[in-house]
């Protein structure tokens, strides 16, 4: 099931901060749709990777508090 590149992850937070400072413990990979759970908390400008395709992701988060994933 292919997914748009521009796919926003909005519901996995991790705190109750919002804007571009919140944190996500997890989330579903646009390529392939399988969930990624993180120990670590990411967030706007950190690099992601599915564990399972391999695909790697920059997290941007916009400022009210959603989660969108650029490949890299």
């Amino acid at each position: 099931m292919p997914f748009d590149a521009g796919y926003e992850e909005d519901d996995q937070g991790s705190s109750d901060e919002g804007g571009r400072e919140r944190r996500f413990q997890d989330f579903d990979c646009p390529d392939c749709a399988a969930n990624n759970p993180y120990d670590d908390a990411f967030g706007d400008g950190d690099e992601v990777r599915c564990y399972y395709c391999g695909q790697e992701f920059r997290a941007e988060v916009t400022d009210s508090g959603r989660l969108k994933l650029k490949a890299t």
